[in-house]
């Protein structure tokens, strides 16, 4: 079971008397919980029919009294209990789940942790209702799902001004929903989101950021690269080392795999290697300019100089020499 496909349910009326939303990934627990509380009851229903909990304000005999209540002027009432991973003895619900009332909607948001799969909570909530588990998205999949968000929400985004935002932002599917929200107020009348607005509503240069960094790296263009990194050491908050660092490794290491698929097809190429198929050329260009071994030389340097930054082997060099000297080491000709 999907979260999509959960609200699909939900907004065709198609309703299981049990909810289990755990996992790692809260904004897809959010989602649902967000939708099924403003969403699943009219307006004049909600007052009498909606009751939220919060796991560490509540104890399990209230949730259950409230679930086995009948609904009133209603077919249904909602009882959803947010941060239930905070709810003490949260398995004396089973009492409830196993004979839950088919009139009552409980939805339960257990965030960062899982129900054991190997006990009777977890048989049970299997067979009486419906269980999501969520997990993190794999920073390959960021783009994509983040162009997909932006579609659903009426607007389409230059590839550029996507990459900028996944890169800068990362793993945080709150905050770039929340940035495209931004953006797409900004916009008026326009639907198409552009570098330029990543640059003015976001506040990441479009011109000097990580990934015009490995840009240039990858197309060994030691002129762009230093003058990004003068940028960066004028401007502390564009780039710190902790976003550097995991950025290129993350590419280089992506590009080293080229090396090794025998296929020039693009297509294949980014599905073999796990990466979105918008972006297979600047990954194709840097395997042109390196060589295997000057892409395994290039990840050893990218470790040795993360390690430097939080401060092993080092006496305290600035974080923009640092940088300027690995990348010199990069582009040596003899990689």
């Amino acid at each position: 079971m999907t979260t999509d496909k959960i609200i699909s349910q939900f907004k065709a009326k198609d309703f299981k008397p049990v909810y289990w939303l755990e996992g790692d990934e809260e904004y897809f627990i959010d989602e649902i919980i967000q939708y099924a509380e403003h969403h699943i009851l009219a307006e004049s229903e909600a007052g009498f029919n909606l009751m939220v909990f919060y796991g560490k304000d509540a104890d399990w005999a209230s949730i259950i009294n409230a679930c086995r209540r009948y609904p009133m002027f209603s077919d249904k009432q909602v009882v959803i209990i947010k941060e239930g991973q905070a709810l003490k003895d949260i398995e004396r619900l089973q009492a409830y789940i196993e004979k839950p009332l088919a009139s009552t909607i409980l939805i339960i948001g257990y965030k960062n942790k899982k129900v054991d799969g190997r006990s009777k909570l977890s048989k049970i909530l299997k067979e009486k209702g419906v269980v999501l588990s969520t997990k993190k998205l794999y920073d390959n999949e960021l783009p994509e799902w983040t162009h997909k968000l932006v579609l659903s929400k009426g607007y389409t985004i230059t590839n550029k001004a996507l990459m900028l935002l996944v890169d800068h932002i990362g793993n945080d599917l709150s905050r770039l929903s929340n940035e495209i929200d931004k953006l797409a107020l900004n916009l008026e009348n326009r639907k198409n989101i552009t570098e330029e607005d990543i640059e003015k509503y976001v506040g990441i240069s479009k011109e000097f950021n990580v990934f015009e960094l490995q840009h240039a790296l990858a197309s060994r263009n030691i002129y762009n690269a230093i003058r990004i990194i003068q940028y960066f050491e004028a401007n502390p908050k564009a780039a710190p080392l902790p976003l550097v660092f995991p950025s290129l490794y993350n590419f280089f290491s992506k590009v080293l795999m080229i090396y090794s698929i025998p296929t020039k097809d693009e297509k294949t190429l980014a599905a073999a290697m796990g990466v979105n198929v918008y972006f297979i050329k600047d990954y194709m260009k840097a395997a042109q300019y390196y060589s295997q071994q000057g892409m395994e030389k290039i990840l050893l340097l990218l470790h040795e100089y993360n390690l430097k930054s939080i401060g092993i082997n080092d006496a305290g060099t600035a974080d923009a020499f640092l940088l300027k000297e690995m990348v010199v080491k990069m582009m040596d000709d003899t990689l």
